[in-house]
């Protein structure tokens, strides 16, 4: 019988441990998509049009996409993305996690992390969040973003895309094609941030979920990103 409970007790200890290490985790993407957003508002002339950002129905973030450590160009990232209520005409809501995995842009750049920021420009963008996974370039149009503050958003980038991406590496924002890369839910981070089981709905489209103290600073940094 000590032997049993000796073993439960480990067993808690080792499960409670696992979701602290994973609450910390979450805490720091939104923590480090936070400082993303800030430095592009707080960035030089040549970054994302605030029309765009203003256009937008949502922005997801993924801080310090890394290669893979399995095949060959592969990447690998995890962030946040937050959709704008009253069908994006609102405030940015309660952020749903998600990763990012695939594609070669990190090669092209050059770099051994960067960055990502994506720009949802239509309800079908939004509708495509919902999915177990989305292709980017594939299931949805997908293109690098046109860069500087006061560039025209009629481009035929921004007229046939439903999502413009963006990478910054080396202190600066450009656009980047992820096409080959995809998109998924974080459900166990979803989870952790959220103490239940919650879907990628609630938080995005339906938008009544409190904003959890671990994101709001991103919130505060989407919404300035507005108003700047």
């Amino acid at each position: 019988m000590r032997l049993l409970l000796a073993s439960l007790v480990l067993t808690l200890a080792v499960q409670g441990s696992a979701y602290a290490q994973l609450e910390d985790k979450v805490a720091d993407r939104l923590w480090d998509s936070a400082k993303v957003i800030d430095e592009l508002v707080k960035g030089p002339d040549a970054g994302i049009p605030k029309d765009l950002l203003k256009r937008a129905d949502c922005v997801a973030v993924i801080p310090a996409v890394k290669k893979a450590a399995f095949g060959f160009g592969g990447q690998y990232g995890r962030g946040a993305v937050s959709c704008r209520r009253d069908e994006g005409k609102g405030a940015f809501g309660s952020p749903s996690m998600l990763s990012i995995g695939g594609g070669s842009f990190g090669l092209q750049l050059g770099g051994q992390s960067i960055d990502i920021v994506m720009l949802f420009m239509s309800p079908k963008s939004m509708q495509s969040l919902l999915k177990d996974k989305v292709a980017l370039g594939g299931d949805i149009a997908a293109a690098a973003g046109p860069i500087g503050r006061s560039a025209s958003a009629e481009t035929n980038a921004t007229l046939h895309a439903e999502i413009l991406t963006y990478a910054k590496s080396r202190g600066l924002f450009a656009g980047v094609s992820l096409k080959g890369s995809s998109l998924r839910p974080d459900n166990e981070a979803n989870e952790n941030l959220y103490g239940r089981k919650v879907q990628a709905k609630e938080l995005l489209i339906d938008g009544k979920e409190v904003i959890p103290q671990a994101a709001q600073k991103l919130i505060d940094a989407l919404t300035r990103s507005l108003a700047n």
